[in-house]
């Protein structure tokens, strides 16, 4: 029996209307902050795909009113289970917006955890916009790393590995700086963006936007988006692979 759920979170945005729009109604700007892959027909009625490791999900666009408002509709499943996204966007004084976030559909049997594991969730991508469009406004990710390890129920051990990743202190907050310190990559200084103990650390590099999250099913994920010309993708994938590996064995 599927269960109805809705979410409902808000964020203030150094941005313009104009420039949120762009970030959460094209495929590349999405891309640039939020996980896999998407794409959206400009349009409503338009067609939506997203790409996470391999698998599609499509649904429609339901409202396109550029600068104010953003919504669309995944497919339903057999079970009748589907998610429904709605973005409203509120100028204010100062060039800067908030966006509103509006999150629902049907979930399925275990639908206590994924309710849980959204809400949360939810909140961490759009405060990875908000550090989007402050640190990187105008530009395009060109390589982006979304990358699962294994499941892990030890929230402290986690939290420990995510910390010492980034060079920082257990007691970390948004603003300390660290050093990112994964074997196979050049080690650089990193500023702290986010940081919601046990599940979930952000930190940027003078290119480069990272999150360390313990998800859904306790799974470790690591992201990365590269906003420089070009990066070795595969050299940055082996590194993060051995070190989820190695820190969770």
């Amino acid at each position: 029996m599927g269960h109805e759920f809705e979410i409902d979170k808000q964020i203030e945005l150094p941005a313009s209307p104009d420039e949120v729009w762009e970030a959460i109604a094209y495929g590349p700007g999405i891309d640039s902050w939020f996980m896999g892959r998407s794409e959206i027909e400009p349009h409503e009625g338009g067609r939506t795909r997203m790409t996470i490791g391999g698998f599609t999900e499509e649904g429609t666009v339901t409202a396109w009113e550029p600068g104010r408002r953003l919504a669309y509709r995944g497919e339903e499943n057999p079970d009748g289970t589907f998610m429904a996204f709605e973005y409203l966007i509120e100028g204010r004084a100062g060039g800067t917006s908030v966006l509103r976030l509006v999150h629902n559909g049907i979930l399925g049997d275990d639908w206590e955890d994924q309710y849980d594991a959204l809400g949360v969730g939810d909140f961490m991508y759009l405060r990875k916009l908000a550090s989007y469009l402050r640190h990187f406004p105008g530009r395009i990710s060109t390589y982006n790393m979304l990358l699962p390890g294994p499941q892990v129920p030890d929230n402290e051990r986690v939290w420990s590995a995510f910390t010492n990743g980034f060079g920082v202190a257990q007691t970390v907050r948004a603003g300390d700086r660290g050093r990112l310190a994964v074997p196979g990559l050049e080690p650089m200084a990193i500023i702290v963006e986010f940081a919601e103990r046990p599940v979930y650390l952000g930190a940027r590099t003078a290119d480069g936007l990272y999150a360390l999250i313990h998800g859904y099913r306790d799974v470790v994920v690591a992201e990365y988006h590269n906003f420089s010309a070009a990066v070795d993708e595969k050299e940055i994938e082996r590194a993060w692979q051995a070190w989820l590996t190695h820190t969770f064995a």
